[in-house]
């Protein structure tokens, strides 16, 4: 018999279905990426990571934008102004609504056609993956243009204004999945972090009131479209998780083990959602020997990948200060996995 394919696999992973293998997704920072390069001595490291993801799209967010090319800032498309960097993404140094208000503001146009310049061939790539369409950012693009502090004081003191400042960045990511439904994704990738190392960064009835219905509308939006979804968001998002069931979100990503229980997760949700991460990004691949990083993956895999419902991926995307000998171990124990029978 045929080995499964990375898609296969993942689509295995969302029917809860136990796999012999499992399905792995490993996201590289240039610096780590430029690290295995050098290794494996080509640029096309695609099949040494097997990954079963694959996320394309509209670029929103400057991420790792280089100094050397673009200088030492570069602005967005909604006028959020970033530091460039050689060794991360970077970060918002500017936010354009310096007030609680939308007055002077205009809001870009999703449709514009630069935007897309690249979607059509991207959409082509990768048909051995499953492939999500990003399709944009809900609370997060609000920090980034109001900044976090002001923002989360808004909650209080303006609840209106945020009310119409989510509806706006709602209504921009739901044209761009209706854009995006004519490049045939499988799914719908939505990136938007809601928690700190020990819980969120609102109340879960902020989170509730001001966010939950705007998530809802993207959800109900790509499901009507026969689309899965997924969702990225940092920290620990415990809370609200049974609200995620119940909206019908497919995956969650990247439940960091160092902010959750992961195997508390399993237990508890694991019929109802498909995790995807939990290999430790703050300790242990930058920490641990490989031999530590292969026990931990093997272990991992074997815990959450029982019943299905999972796809190991480290806990955030993979930085330079992981460890050449540590970014094999992980990519090469996870291939090696096989399930163990009673």
């Amino acid at each position: 018999m045929a080995e499964p394919t990375p898609r296969e696999l993942a689509l295995s992973a969302l029917r809860h279905e136990e796999t012999d293998r499992i399905p792995c997704n490993f996201m590289l920072s240039p610096p780590a990426l430029a690290k295995l390069q050098g290794h494996l001595g080509r640029d096309e490291v695609d099949e040494f990571l097997g990954n079963c993801l694959y996320l394309y799209g509209c670029s929103d967010k400057p991420l790792y934008a280089n100094p050397d090319k673009y200088g030492p800032t570069i602005a967005d498309q909604y006028g959020v102004v970033w530091a460039t960097s050689h060794a991360d993404r970077g970060y918002p140094l500017e936010h354009p609504l310096r007030s609680p208000s939308l007055q002077d503001y205009q809001f870009p146009d999703p449709l514009e056609p630069r935007r897309w310049e690249r979607v059509p061939q991207a959409a082509t790539l990768h048909p051995e993956c499953l492939r999500l369409a990003v399709v944009g950012d809900l609370w997060e693009r609000a920090n980034f243009l109001r900044g976090l502090q002001p923002l989360l004081l808004d909650l209080r003191e303006h609840p209106r204004f945020v009310h119409e400042l989510l509806d706006h960045i709602a209504a921009y990511n739901l044209a761009t999945l209706e854009g995006m439904v004519a490049y045939a994704p499988d799914g719908i990738f939505i990136s938007d972090d809601y928690g700190l190392q020990a819980g969120l960064m609102m109340s879960p009835m902020d989170w509730r009131e001001f966010v939950k219905p705007r998530l809802e509308l993207l959800l109900r939006a790509a499901q009507s479209h026969g689309l899965r979804t997924m969702l990225h968001s940092c920290g620990c998002v415990r809370e609200i998780i049974p609200d995620l069931i119940e909206l019908g979100l497919d995956i969650l990503h990247p439940i960091q083990p160092e902010a959750m229980d992961i195997r508390a997760l399993k237990r508890e949700y694991g019929r109802d959602l498909t995790f995807c991460g939990g290999v430790g990004t703050q300790q242990l691949l930058p920490a641990a020997t490989p031999d530590e990083v292969r026990a931990e993956v093997w272990r991992t895999a074997e815990d959450m990948g029982r019943g299905g419902g999972y796809i190991l991926e480290p806990g955030i995307t993979i930085q330079g200060d992981v460890p050449l000998g540590n970014l094999l171990a992980l990519v090469e124990t996870a291939h090696a996995y096989r399930r163990r029978r009673p």
